[in-house]
């Protein structure tokens, strides 16, 4: 997965709490309260650990078709 490293609108460093978030959220936590519990308070920062999706596997498949393999 492609992990922003740091908030696009504030430039703080995000990426080292997106892992525990993910791992929290799975297991049944309220993303809100793990946010708060990692100290991430900046609503654009909450913004993006939220919003972040996995697009690699949707986007592999055209470059394979553009690049294919030996």
């Amino acid at each position: 997965m492609l992990v922003p490293i740091r908030c696009f609108t504030c430039g703080k460093l995000i990426g080292d709490k997106f892992t525990e978030l993910e791992t929290r959220v799975r297991a049944g936590e309220d993303p809100g309260k793990v946010l708060d519990e990692l100290q991430v308070s900046r609503y654009c920062c909450r913004r993006m650990m939220i919003t972040s999706v996995d697009l690699i596997d949707q986007v592999l498949p055209y470059y394979q078709q553009k690049n294919p393999g030996p």
